[in-house]
């Protein structure tokens, strides 16, 4: 993919430390991409990183994450999206992991994700941690993510009631994180409704972007203090700018006891669109398909006239196409303690040591990204 300094839906992103004086660990990155020297640009790119972990380490975490995988889709085309976006997550938890391991410092850090990747109309998300992605539809919300945390275990378990979640004491235990020992499951389930299966919210990536849709990926210094339909109305009553400005307000008018970071996407009218890869792979196949069907048609036939009559008894099976959603691990590791209970995943055989390069590379993002070297200690 080509770089470009034009987006072809207009994005807004803002991060605010909060109240607290604490440390800002959140990161994010907005770029955008065309595919060919020849076209338009349309590929957009958001990626946000909730940092986690010890003094100074949250925030390498999370830089770490936001650049790995920004760099490595970079590098990518738009044909195999959904293993684009997992090969660049796991990067980029064994880049942190590896990190974390040679420096005592950054011992035990790690960050959540949340990431869009827009090509064309066609929508593709993915999520470690609690960091989420809404979409704003036909005037309702939608949390298209589901949170890697003990509290939403515990309510799909029946554990707790969602009366009982509020001044929990595990609220804030991740299940799932990048830098952990083994790289996380990368949860695909873009989920449009609660009674969707697992199975129906993976079919859903690839969804098609309608006019006026809204995205917003946010970290949980925001969904601590701010409902969903809270979120609802400031997005549909507010230009994009100023909407994601009245959200950080209104979490710090609330205490901002966290970092608060937003992207906020706008699809407008006359997006263009570009066929997504699946569609492109069946097409070509059924174009094969037809191309075989035609050319065996035509060799009956002369066989036919060469045999004076003779039919021969051929069927051509009908080709079915199967998807096979990626497997979701529903418990995965926890930040403060291990289960035991999971399943190690396969660890691929790929351990970098440090961020992949890019020979020539343009800078990372078109806009602001709040990314800072980290400084070292006196």
């Amino acid at each position: 993919m080509i770089r470009t300094d034009q987006a072809h839906l207009p994005a807004v992103a803002l991060t605010h430390a909060g109240m607290t004086g604490k440390t800002n660990e959140d990161r994010y990155a907005v770029s955008a991409y065309k595919l060919s020297p020849h076209q338009p640009p349309s590929v957009l790119l958001a990626v946000l990183s909730d940092g986690i972990g010890g003094h100074r380490a949250g925030e390498v975490a999370a830089e770490l994450a936001v650049n790995t995988i920004s760099q490595y889709i970079a590098q990518s085309n738009e044909k195999h999206p959904i293993e684009t976006i997992r090969e660049s997550i796991e990067l980029a938890s064994r880049t942190i992991y590896a990190q974390a391991s040679h420096d005592p410092e950054h011992s035990g850090m790690g960050s959540t994700v949340a990431l869009a990747l827009a090509i064309g109309d066609h929508l593709y998300t993915a999520a470690v941690g609690d960091s989420r992605i809404y979409l704003v539809r036909d005037g309702h919300i939608f949390q298209l993510t589901t949170d890697h945390t003990w509290i939403q275990e515990a309510l799909e378990k029946g554990i707790l009631k969602p009366e009982q979640v509020k001044g929990h004491p595990n609220t804030h235990v991740i299940r799932r994180y990048l830098g952990s020992p083994t790289p996380p499951v990368v949860d695909f389930r873009l989920r449009l409704s609660h009674q969707e299966s697992d199975d129906q919210a993976l079919a859903n990536q690839g969804m098609v972007l309608k006019t006026d849709d809204r995205l917003l990926l946010c970290s949980d210094g925001l969904t601590d203090l701010v409902k969903p339909e809270e979120i609802l109305a400031v997005l549909l009553s507010k230009p994009l700018k100023e909407a994601v400005q009245a959200l950080i307000d209104l979490a710090n008018q609330r205490g901002g006891h966290d970092n608060i970071t937003l992207i906020a996407i706008q699809v407008p009218e006359n997006l263009p669109k570009v066929a997504s890869p699946s569609r492109k792979r069946v097409r070509a196949f059924l174009g094969i398909t037809a191309s075989v069907l035609v050319i065996l048609a035509l060799a009956l036939g002369v066989l036919w006239i060469k045999q004076r009559g003779i039919i021969l008894n051929f069927s051509t099976p009908t080709p079915v196409l199967q998807i096979v959603p990626s497997p979701t691990l529903l418990v995965g590791n926890d930040t403060a303690q291990p289960m035991a209970t999971v399943t190690p995943l396969p660890v691929i055989t790929f351990t970098p040591t440090a961020l992949p390069t890019i020979p020539n590379g343009p800078t990372l993002t078109p806009w602001p990204t709040n990314t800072l070297a980290p400084q070292s200690t006196p």
